[in-house]
């Protein structure tokens, strides 16, 4: 199977919109036909975020991650 590109980022936020004051990239290879669940797994390794508490938002072609308990949010888009 084609492996299928997320690009990552992970930021603070500043009333609850992303701030960018700093913010920690990278991208993730998940195969063709994964689970959101696959697929939010291998964001969060990128991202340090493994055994962190999320709440997720699916948007189609974007996953947007909330820790809870922290002012930073995450995002994983789907690269074409």
């Amino acid at each position: 199977m084609k492996p299928i590109t997320w690009n990552c980022e992970h930021t603070d936020t500043m009333c609850g919109e992303a701030n960018y004051s700093w913010v920690r990239r990278g991208t993730t290879l998940v195969p063709e036909g994964a689970t959101r669940l696959q697929i939010v797994r291998a964001v969060k390794a990128t991202l340090g975020l493994t055994g962190v508490r999320c709440r997720t938002f699916d948007c189609g072609d974007m996953i947007e991650l909330r820790p809870v308990g922290s002012a930073t949010v995450a995002f994983a888009t789907l690269q074409y």
